[in-house]
């Protein structure tokens, strides 16, 4: 069978799960995605999708499963509860979950994923939903390298770097190990334009010569025009990276490790969150310690 045969199940066809189904139909492949309910049936049906009801039916013709979901509590559900991929897919077949979640939690369905001889490959995307649409995200991949290699066309429609970085959980880790330092930098950068906006300078000045700087990042230019103009449209919510920082807060945590400087940003997301801005972008705490400063 050729790839462009192969059959693709997708689980969470949400803000980024679609636009990656999309990509992944364009590019010639069969896409049949799992809509629990009549909205998202009708949704996908516009997009020119197929979509199941249940996992197992979406399992019945799939050679591959994706999974893009919210948390640990989810990832467990599709893959170990009643109906769920473990039981439903066929023993030799492929799940990709693209997701951020624990190791611990990816390292207890990757367990009974191999009861039922399923391939695992953990592959959480490093990226923004404009990039999903624009096939430009990071992929991170830990699990059997052979089957890696054999889903690179399919990862190619979504992401433009693909890393394979080990055999297990590593995958898990490294996106934990990234989005920390996300998290971070809005902080950071948040309360850096409060003192400069109290020296008389304006976001956009401020902003042009960190742009220009030893400091500059890919991640603070592509937010640049969200903070000039104050438009956070969330790319990823606040919440989200809050969710992110208190799982690599626990992570670490379990390991042992004393990770001062992320519990002093997780405590800066929960007070934004708690005044209301958990669903705005994560650098919404920019214009939050630009008011508060005032």
């Amino acid at each position: 069978m050729t790839q462009s045969n192969k059959c693709i199940g997708w689980i969470g066809a949400g803000k980024m799960g679609l636009p990656i189904c999309k990509r992944i139909k364009v590019a010639g492949y069969s896409v049949q995605p799992l809509a629990r309910s009549e909205n998202m049936r009708v949704s996908l049906e516009r997009a020119g999708l197929a979509p199941k009801q249940k996992i197992a039916e979406l399992c019945e013709n799939a050679d591959i499963v994706f999974s893009s979901i919210s948390d640990d509590a989810a990832l467990n559900d599709i893959v170990c509860g009643a109906g769920g991929i473990a039981a439903s897919l066929a023993a030799g077949k492929t799940y990709v979950d693209i997701s951020t979640v624990s190791p611990a939690a990816s390292a207890q369905v990757a367990a009974r994923l191999q009861q039922s001889g399923i391939a695992y490959l953990r592959s959480p995307v490093s990226g923004s939903t404009t990039m999903a649409e624009s096939g430009t995200l990071t992929a991170i991949v830990s699990g059997p390298h052979a089957k890696f290699e054999e889903l690179q066309p399919i990862f190619a429609q979504f992401a433009r770097k693909c890393f394979h970085v080990g055999e297990a959980e590593e995958a898990r880790s490294m996106k934990l190990v990234l989005n920390s330092m996300v998290a971070a930098t809005s902080a950071l950068l948040a309360e850096a334009l409060a003192f400069g906006a109290k020296g008389g300078l304006d976001i956009a000045t401020m902003l042009n010569v960190v742009n220009q700087s030893v400091v500059a990042s890919p991640l603070i230019a592509y937010k640049t025009d969200m903070m000039v103009k104050a438009d956070y449209k969330p790319a990823a919510t606040l919440a989200m990276l809050e969710k992110d920082v208190d799982l690599f807060l626990s992570t670490g945590a379990a390991a042992h490790l004393d990770m001062p400087l992320s519990s002093l940003v997780h405590h800066i997301y929960r007070d934004a969150a708690a005044r209301g801005l958990a669903e705005r972008d994560f650098f919404v705490l920019v214009q939050d310690a630009l008011n508060r400063s005032t």
